[in-house]
């Protein structure tokens, strides 16, 4: 029992950070990434979406002190993230935080609630995405079979040449006449997360992968990575370069 609280002490998650090798991990993305990641998580579908519906069918003026309420519990959120990366100063997130505070079960259940947090995330996104996808294709008349564009069990009606989700119907409205149909799998929403996956599988092994070279003097490089990962490229800017020529190596 005492193994699943064992703690990781701060000079051995110091020591596996700057370790180098093909089997260690390193720091592909950068913060700019990771607020992209977040922000992408939640536009478009979720909260923003559902805000106004909530507001007028069921909350009123609550759902904007509820905000409020949210920013505050944010706030502090975020200044006890501070707190543990002044003293933990070792990317990881909550997961490198548990494991040096709390113990091994700990972290390790959170870092199944990350890797949760983010799939579910991207399958909410990718859904409204196909959502509004679809509806621009019914505007184009070009209608993809209403089985594959909800997610399974969805009730769905064919109004005003549109199928819609039942839930998004004026409950005025008798649809006991309409055409129904129900969702069995949201083929457009994976279609989504697939090609996002390639993209994203093409660029982050290619990041931090070369040496920039500008009249023969380093200009660019990533010091973490070891010598024989690191390519030189004599080039006035790496960017200028053809994508073919940066091939496997990665983009600065």
């Amino acid at each position: 029992m005492s193994t699943l609280f064992r703690i990781k002490p701060l000079n051995l998650l110091t020591q596996e950070a700057n370790e180098e090798g093909e089997n260690t991990l390193k720091r592909s993305l950068g913060a700019g990434n990771l607020i992209t990641l977040g922000i992408g998580a939640i536009i478009g579908a979720g909260i923003f979406v559902l805000t106004g519906k909530a507001a007028a069918v069921h909350a009123g003026p609550a759902v904007a002190l509820s905000f409020v309420l949210a920013g505050i519990t944010c706030a502090f959120a975020g200044l006890c993230y501070a707190e543990f990366a002044s003293i933990i100063p070792i990317a990881g997130s909550a997961y490198t935080y548990g494991y040096a505070t709390l113990g091994e079960i700990v972290a390790w259940i959170i870092g199944w609630d990350l890797v949760m947090e983010y799939a579910f995330g991207a399958a909410t996104v990718a859904s409204g995405w196909s959502g509004y996808f679809n509806s621009l294709l019914q505007q184009l008349h070009i209608y993809i079979p209403p089985q594959l564009t909800a997610t399974p069990g969805t009730p769905l009606v064919f109004f005003e040449n549109k199928w819609l989700p039942v839930s998004a119907m004026d409950p005025t409205i008798d649809i006991s006449h309409l055409q129904h149909a129900t969702g069995v799998f949201n083929l457009v929403a994976m279609i989504a997360i697939l090609l996002v996956t390639h993209h994203l599988s093409d660029i982050i092994p290619e990041i931090d992968r070369v040496i920039l070279m500008r009249n023969g003097e380093i200009a660019e490089f990533d010091s973490s990575l070891s010598v024989e990962n690191r390519e030189i490229v004599d080039a006035p800017d790496f960017r200028q370069l053809p994508r073919g020529e940066r091939g496997a190596q990665a983009v600065l």
